[in-house]
């Protein structure tokens, strides 16, 4: 059993720099690739990035790649996302999620385990 626990979102100008914590309990963090999703109000959940275990291999979609930084701290049990140059369509409550499968959290279909959310705001 893995818990997620998100933090850091909040209210930000356009662009603006935010970075999202996800804190995951459990002794076998390494072993799940993790992602951050998001849903913006009226919306479907949208992929945002997936990381792997190791940390050493990423993906992003292409609405974030090069203005967000996903990243791991195994020591720490925790995976980050740093998000800069934010648009007010960034809008939207970001949630991690965690899975045994890269391609499974690339996916975004039958993910494990997924936390709560946290609201990001970006005003324009």
């Amino acid at each position: 059993q893995v818990q997620l626990v998100e933090s850091g979102g909040g209210l930000v100008q356009a662009g603006g720099s935010l970075r999202l914590s996800c804190a995951a309990s459990g002794r076998t963090f390494s072993s799940y690739a993790m992602g951050w999703f998001r849903r913006a109000p009226g919306k479907e959940r949208e992929f945002v990035a997936v990381i792997n275990g190791s940390g050493g291999l990423t993906y992003y979609a292409a609405t974030v790649k090069g203005r967000f930084t996903i990243s791991r701290d195994n020591a720490k049990n925790t995976m980050y996302l740093q998000m800069n140059s934010l648009k007010p369509e960034d809008t939207a409550v970001y949630s991690c999620a965690a899975d045994p499968y890269y391609g499974v959290v690339r996916a975004g279909n039958n993910i494990h385990y997924w936390g709560q959310g946290t609201q990001v705001t970006v005003s324009s």
